[in-house]
């Protein structure tokens, strides 16, 4: 039986040649890459359930619909999703949901979206046991990326018992938040609270925002939808302001902060214990990026091999575009990547539950830890995935500009998290207070936690193996690159600038920094992965593509290896050298690869991506459906014919 299990009959015959030189299993390697084989096996017995229902899919592609009619395309499904779900999935688990969500609604988001990945465990961490059983059928979050500027507040009226919401200016007006234009009924609002003239700062409250039965907004509340945006038009996002609208005190979520009918005031544990929902929510983040990368080489690398154009040497048969080194340095590396996002998806998922248990028990140790973790692999990892989703669209040619592709649609879905859910700057700059603060412990020869132990050693010996080695350049550069930054700065300290300037002064040094130290923590966890692999030809496969991974990113840092004599030009052109091996070896295993991603059809809706591989005919009938082609369009019997009868 061949290795791939995705040969069928009747495929595109160079897509079929592929699959057979595959040199592993590739359910094996799904299992990695879904977080094992139960994982695996749980997402296509959902598939297979999902293909018994053939009302929850769409007759026309979400491209040929109008953004009302798309919000209604998944109102509908999402209505009668909630009808069926309890017979074969389990709403709480967010394995099922996920592999739900993306085969029948796709990556473009649906109204109420956010209930499970933000409203849910924002109750489930900041509520206590009381409000948890009255608020978890309810909707949406509402916050911002500068929490420090947040203008809206809850006043409390120890007479009526109530907290008085307000949006004091224009600019304080809530924008953005997804699901609040038309879906929502209730929101969990991060507001100032205010007792006695006195502000204590942010806190989360439970606030009606419509009500249930007429969706009508409420007396003193003002919302609705924003407009379209470059992607996701499927989510709702929305606008919100206040004008003096009152809720009862329980409507505080009060599992750590709390206040008395008499406007007592009792304080959290740990000034960030409300960074858990964050942390939850950038954490999966992670995990979809991974997948918007997984489908879009899927799509490329499938296309590449059935995409014949050009002669190697003239006069020779037309070749598959795979085959040209230029597309292989186009994809490749974006291919490695989906293992390393992956991987680092699963490390802060773990590390995220491992923090919120230990915060029930009172234990803040590692909060501040993770919260500077997440921002930095929130900032890394939505640019290289958008970065690596482009290069993967534009090496699919004009097809790959049409959303029959669906390419397009992957990156403006991955793209837009560099902004959501903190701008990719600010995330860096958040990570390089964090780095500030270890660089001089560093320097006093204080004890140093463990994600940033590297900065108190000088550079080790070359004598480890082939990772050890590549590690070593990756704790260099960002040892180096955090040095660097902490030294600029303390200089300018010392002629008499205050430490909040001097930061500022060098925060393009600073980010790099960020940069680096996050790309250190994902190479070491990647390399940690593929050396846990018992699977022989898993384990030779997830070797290249990791040291394909390595190599690539430390070219792409190049100049600090030359910096102040550290790697000679030869021992850079040596790790160079190692790309182009590395992606020689992984082009015979290339499609086999992205098959074991095991995305159907259905979720990858793209022409080009087909598993079968029937790409051209299937791009005809795709475009016939598009409503321009029907006739007595009104735009040619309005206008156009008018005016040609007249020339």
């Amino acid at each position: 039986m061949p290795l791939n299990k995705y040969i069928q009959d009747g495929d595109n015959q160079d897509l079929t040649d592929e699959r057979f030189k595959a040199t592993f299993d590739t359910d094996a390697l799904g299992a990695v890459f879904h977080g094992g084989e139960d994982a695996l096996k749980r997402v296509r017995e959902i598939r297979d359930e999902l293909t018994k229902r053939g009302h929850l899919f769409d007759a026309l592609p979400a491209a040929h619909r109008t953004r009302a009619e798309r919000m209604e395309d998944v109102s509908r499904k999402l209505k009668n999703l909630m009808e069926n779900v309890s017979e074969f999935a389990d709403f709480s688990n967010n394995l099922d949901m996920l592999a739900i969500i993306r085969d029948v609604m796709g990556i473009e988001g649906f109204p109420l979206a956010l209930h499970n990945l933000m409203f849910v465990p924002t109750i489930q961490n900041q509520a206590d046991d009381e409000q948890t059983l009255a608020t978890l059928s309810e909707i949406n979050r509402i916050t911002g990326t500068n929490l420090s500027a947040i203008e809206t507040t809850a006043t409390y009226d120890k007479s009526t018992e109530e907290f008085i919401i307000h949006t004091p200016t224009t600019t304080a007006t809530k924008w953005w938040p997804g699901g609040l234009g038309t879906s929502c009924t209730h929101v969990i609002l991060v507001a100032n609270l205010i007792i006695d003239s006195k502000n204590y700062g942010l806190h989360p409250f439970f606030v009606p925002i419509r009500d249930r039965n007429s969706y009508s907004q409420m007396s003193g509340v003002r919302v609705g939808d924003i407009g379209t945006k470059m992607g996701v038009n499927c989510v709702d996002n929305g606008f919100l302001a206040f004008d003096n609208y009152r809720i009862p005190r329980r409507n505080m979520l009060m599992k750590h902060s709390k206040v008395s009918k008499e406007g007592v005031y009792t304080a959290p544990s740990h000034p960030k214990v409300g960074y858990t929902t964050m942390l939850y929510m950038r954490s999966e983040m992670l995990t979809h990026q991974s997948y918007y990368l997984a489908m879009a080489m899927a799509i490329s690398i499938r296309y590449s091999a059935v995409r014949r154009q050009g002669e190697i040497k003239p006069g020779t048969q037309e070749v598959q575009i795979l085959d040209y080194q230029t597309q292989q340095y186009r994809l490749f590396p974006g291919l490695a990547r989906c293992f390393a996002f992956v991987t680092a998806a699963a490390t802060v998922r773990q590390m995220t539950e491992s923090c919120i248990k230990e915060l029930s028990h009172g234990n803040s140790d590692v909060l501040a830890d993770l919260h500077a973790l997440s921002c930095g692999l929130k900032a890394v990892v939505t640019h290289q995935s958008s970065q690596s989703i482009d290069q993967a669209r534009q090496a699919c040619g004009g097809h790959g500009y049409s959303d029959a592709s669906y390419l397009p649609t992957l990156y403006t879905c991955s793209v837009g998290a560099c902004t959501y859910e903190g701008e990719n700057m600010v995330m860096l700059l958040q990570l390089s207070k964090y780095l500030m603060k270890a660089a001089a412990k560093a320097e006093a020869g204080a004890e140093m936690a463990p994600l940033v132990a590297y900065l108190a050693v000088s550079d080790p010996i070359e004598n480890g193996d082939k990772f050890g080695k590549l590690l070593n350049h990756f704790e260099h550069i960002a040892r180096h690159r955090v040095m660097h930054a902490y030294h600029q700065m303390i200089e300018e300290e010392k002629h008499g600038i205050e430490r909040d300037y001097a930061f500022a002064n060098h925060s393009v040094d600073w980010t790099k920094a960020a940069r680096a130290h996050t790309k250190l923590f994902m190479a070491r966890g990647f390399v940690k992965k593929v050396q846990e692999i018992q699977n022989e030809a898993v384990h030779d496969v997830l070797n290249t593509l990791a040291e394909l991974y390595l190599s690539y990113e430390l070219i792409e840092m190049s100049s600090d290896l030359t910096a102040n004599g550290y790697l000679s030009e030869t021992e850079v052109q040596t790790i160079r050298h190692q790309i182009y091996d590395c992606m020689r070896k992984i082009r015979p295993n290339a499609v086999s690869i992205v098959d074991s991603f095991d995305i159907c059809d259905r979720e990858l809706r793209s022409v080009l991506g087909r598993r079968d591989g029937h790409v051209y005919e299937n791009l005809y009938k795709w475009a016939q459906m598009s409503p321009l082609n029907q006739k007595n369009l009104p735009h040619v019997e309005k206008y156009l014919k008018p005016m040609t009868s007249k020339l």
